[in-house]
């Protein structure tokens, strides 16, 4: 098929590096979204996220004058859903009386109703935004299909899950293998043909069910790795062992790979796609659920670490290092780093956060500082949240200098404990229980 318009709906961490990459290469590109001030800052040339590569991508789309942006679609070729699909609350089901988060796809709903009014034959419309096992067919397709064309004969309608990494995104849009599944085989091969404009990765056709399931998978299996590491911290912890020297060794079995450990998972991805499946089906995911529990749970033992180190922690001076939910990002959504510092809280200490990536981030009950000097100079301790580069490369004589801390905690072995050692610091990290040397 020919695509001469495109209209992607949702301008965030996946919409607007797509909608981008696409007016790169020579599609015309309508850039949707329903908050007004992202779509004044897009068409006065600027950006609204921080991702590598971004500002200079959208700057050549803008260049081409293939891309523009508005607040309401209008007639194309095809239209890209890239909407956020975040939870909603809680529900206790029938199964074992569990607790499950639900997820919230009124975004979704919102964008396909906004297509509806544009939809012709032949047009081609894709899922992007996570969503749970049979969202394409049971919940997009009856919506579109107001229009009285019928999904799958009169128009192509698609599931195609982003599968890209934040801080690599423009990249693996374009390198990464891409599933396009849809409702009918005919609908799949079209989508192929729009992704094909720019990806050179491999293009696999399935159905929408199937493609819906591998995004999950994915980032399931991630995560339930990911609570095996964690539990592992726990043991080490408890047993006197430095997880951090038994994971490498570990890890020279040939058919091992443990993860690292952490203060816990964050993003719009791992850390929410697994209560999809168990939402769908809790009856079939007791491995998911509780790996998730693990997950969850791991703020909770970094604050226990912390007052292992501190003691009481009322009224202490906590200098918390990053927020966003993964190194070198501005991405904050779901961050355990953010938890870490709720719970901190309500256990008396003052904590005085710093976030070199959104140090002008508005979350609820946390201080941001200006600069890392501001956020560590009253500090009665200094915790390492993030493996933010520019921490990680901190000194720890630099450090001693600016501030009267002299007790470090450091939940992603982001220091050398002899260093800090050497300055003067008791430096304490997650998962190990060993004593100093």
């Amino acid at each position: 098929m020919n695509y001469n318009k495109i209209c992607v709906i949702g301008l965030g961490y996946i919409g607007l590096p797509t909608a981008s990459t696409f007016a790169m290469h020579g599609v015309e590109t309508l850039g949707v979204d329903i908050t007004p001030a992202i779509i004044e800052t897009l068409n006065r040339g600027d950006i609204h996220i921080h991702e590598p590569g971004l500002r200079e991508a959208f700057t050549k789309a803008l260049q081409s004058e293939k891309f523009r942006a508005s607040l309401k679609p209008e007639e194309a070729d095809a239209f890209i859903i890239a909407v956020p699909t975040p939870f909603k609350g809680t529900e206790t089901g029938s199964f074992n009386d569990i607790t499950y988060k639900l997820a919230d796809m009124s975004a979704v709903i919102a964008a396909a109703e906004s297509v509806v009014p544009y939809l012709r034959k032949g047009n081609v419309v894709i899922l992007e935004s996570t969503s749970p096992p049979r969202t394409t067919i049971d919940l997009v397709a009856p919506i579109l299909e107001k229009s009285n064309l019928k999904a799958g004969i009169d128009f192509h309608l698609c599931y195609s899950p982003e599968r890209v990494l934040p801080g690599q995104i423009l990249r693996e849009l374009i390198e990464n293998s891409r599933v396009i599944g849809g409702v009918t085989p005919e609908s799949a091969k079209a989508g192929a043909d729009l992704y094909s404009i720019f990806v050179k990765g491999q293009i696999i056709q399935t159905d929408a069910t199937t493609a819906e399931m591998v995004k999950l998978m994915e980032n399931t299996y991630r995560d339930v790795n990911i609570a095996v590491a964690n539990e592992f911290s726990r043991l080490a912890d408890k047993f006197g062992v430095d997880v951090w020297e038994a994971i490498p060794i570990a890890n020279l079995h040939p058919r091992v790979k443990i993860l690292s450990p952490g203060p816990g998972v964050g993003g719009h991805c791992i850390s929410v796609d697994p209560w999809f499946f168990v939402e769908a089906a809790p009856e079939l995911t007791p491995l998911i659920y509780h790996s998730r529990q693990v997950n969850d749970a791991q703020p909770h033992f970094v604050v226990d670490v912390v007052k292992r180190s501190l003691g009481s922690l009322q009224g202490k001076k906590i200098a918390a290092l990053g927020l966003a939910y993964k190194p070198d990002v501005d991405d904050l959504r779901e961050s355990p780093a953010a938890e870490v510092v709720h719970i901190l809280q309500k256990e008396g200490a003052q904590v005085l956060a710093c976030e070199p990536f959104k140090p002008d981030a508005k979350l609820p009950g946390i201080t941001i500082a200006p600069t890392l000097d501001d956020a560590i100079r009253d500090a009665d301790a200094i915790l390492l949240l993030v493996r933010h580069t520019e921490f990680i490369e901190l000194t720890a004589e630099t450090v001693a200098q600016k501030t009267k801390a002299r007790t470090a905690i450091d939940t992603v072995n982001g220091w050398d404990v002899a260093q800090w050692q050497n300055a003067g610091f008791h430096l304490v990290k997650l998962g190990s229980g060993k004593p100093p040397q």
